[in-house]
């Protein structure tokens, strides 16, 4: 979908390169030429000259005008068009945070996520994006255009990934003061690969393993967190911020605002204010014994 619209830019780019070319080259012509004197006749002859160029350069600048717009339609419906057997995911924008949601009839087999987007290589996803609170836009500039969510309004985009890769996101519509640290980043793999990531992360959160893992199971139950955010396997079951059931898989966390390492963990726990001012996560007051078991456990989340 991104090829096709790069091809669609490069013609718009290459009629308007040369179409400029001419008008400057005639404007540099007017400015140059001098001012003879001609007779009534002759002067009659070079305005009807004057009009035949002009009629000219009109008709062709509407033909010009007519030929973009039926390509740009044409390739609207290409893009528009709901392919076969595709993939169905449907992504909700928050301030400032993706979640994600792999449909399926089967309800059990039903994934949720957050701010990362696996799919196959090869195979079309089509994504139905909602907006949780403001108008926000899906952009992953590599696959797809830009696909705007408005509150109280379904819209539709297709993304296809030709080979693996990492391919970055990002909000392209101003959804508030964290606007720039709303990312999403897609994981395009194999077939195989996509099957075996989706099959370990339909399965409940690991049980903590050691003494410092539960100590921090127990530290997560009892405090706020438990409030907003969801572990498959625990009581949590908040719904108001991103699933941690697997957590520590994760490339990075706080909407692509920092790499998901424990250092990084803690601070966005203490005080994400000072990470991203304005979002909706309180800061959390534990003791260092408290936040260290805390972030052991939330890494050990794979």
């Amino acid at each position: 979908m991104a090829a096709s619209i790069a091809q669609l830019w490069w013609v718009f780019v290459g009629v308007s390169a040369v179409v400029y070319l001419v008008v400057i080259a005639f404007l540099l012509l007017a400015l140059v030429r001098r001012r003879r004197a001609v007779a009534a006749t002759e002067r009659g002859s070079a305005d009807g000259r004057s009009l035949l160029m002009v009629s000219s350069a009109v008709g062709l600048t509407v033909v010009i005008l007519i030929t973009l717009a039926v390509s740009d339609f044409i390739f609207g419906r290409v893009l528009a068009n709901t392919p076969a057997d595709p993939l169905r995911v449907q992504i909700i924008g928050h301030q400032w945070w993706w979640e994600v949601d792999y449909e399926d009839a089967v309800p059990s087999k039903r994934l949720h996520t957050a701010n990362e987007l696996h799919i196959p290589v090869g195979r079309p996803v089509e994504v139905k994006l909602k907006a949780q609170d403001v108008i926000h836009s899906f952009w992953i500039p590599n696959l797809q255009g830009k696909r705007d969510m408005m509150p109280g309004h379904i819209t539709h985009t297709v993304l296809k990934a030709d080979r693996p890769g990492v391919y970055g996101g990002q909000c392209a519509e101003f959804c508030g003061y964290q606007h720039a640290k709303m990312k999403i980043v897609v994981h395009a793999e194999t077939p195989e690969r996509y099957a075996a990531w989706r099959a370990a992360q339909l399965e409940p959160a690991r049980m903590p393993a050691t003494a410092q893992q539960q100590r921090g199971q127990q530290v997560f139950l009892s405090t706020t967190c438990i409030m907003c955010h969801s572990i498959q396997g625990t009581p949590a079951g908040g719904t108001v911020a991103p699933d941690l059931t697997h957590v520590a898989s994760r490339d990075y966390i706080a909407a692509g605002a920092l790499r998901n390492t424990p250092t990084n963990m803690a601070s966005w726990i203490l005080n994400p204010q000072s990470i991203k001012p304005g979002t909706q996560m309180p800061a959390t007051a534990l003791s260092g014994d408290d936040l260290g078991a805390l972030t052991t456990y939330l890494e050990s989340l794979k």
